[in-house]
């Protein structure tokens, strides 16, 4: 998968800092390219579900420890903590219900962006580029399910990772399971306004049930 090479990285002046090459982008290009740059991340097996280190999805700490469960990896390195987190900022949202939602479920742990919306990925005249990831080995599912959160992509995308990756029945609705993770994050960070949103994801998942 096509990203910014690392330049340099240290500490300055008390502060971190990361120096990436620079790449001239623009919003729109090959996103068949994309796809197929994706399904074929997705085949990079890990041998566990997790990373080696926690990292951040936007300005949230993101848990990566590693499990051999991705149905447990989910409830507690990826549900359990933002629905904490929500409860601490006044929302009370238990999902407890949902997590027989992955029962039977048991993907391969693929190599994902972890963030993979619109604003993360790019195009130079060689070719499709993603950035500012939260990188982490779990289903592929759940990249899949980010880039059709807010907006989501164009058709061609979709259209080139099924015939280079096919995705397996049951995804419509494990989906809004993983864009809750996304959903909930959001409210944390930026408050009420995705009160709406996360509620009606709940009830299109228990109705699944």
């Amino acid at each position: 998968m096509r990203a910014p090479e690392p330049i340099s990285h240290g500490a300055a002046g008390g502060k971190a800092f990361l120096l990436l090459e620079l790449l001239s982008l623009k919003q729109r290009g090959d996103f068949a390219a994309l796809g197929r740059m994706l399904a074929e991340a997705h085949r990079r097996p890990g041998g566990r579900f997790g990373w080696s280190r926690d990292n951040y999805i936007g300005a949230t700490p993101q848990a990566n420890g590693w499990c051999d469960s991705w149905a447990e990896f989910w409830r507690e390195r990826r549900l359990k903590p933002q629905v904490e987190l929500a409860k601490r900022n006044g929302f009370d949202l238990p999902v407890e219900d949902l997590f027989p939602l992955l029962d039977g479920h048991d993907p391969i742990p693929s190599l994902l962006h972890g963030d993979l919306w619109s604003g993360n990925a790019g195009f130079t005249e060689e070719g499709p580029v993603v950035f500012d990831p939260a990188v982490y080995y779990g289903d592929r599912e759940a990249d899949l399910a980010m880039t059709e959160l807010f907006g989501g992509f164009p058709r061609e995308l979709y259209a080139a990772y099924e015939k280079a990756y096919p995705l397996e029945p049951g995804y419509q609705t494990r989906k809004r399971l993983y864009n809750l993770y996304h959903l909930l994050n959001h409210l944390n960070l930026f408050g009420a306004g995705y009160l709406s949103q996360v509620k009606e994801t709940l009830g299109l998942l228990r109705r699944s049930l």
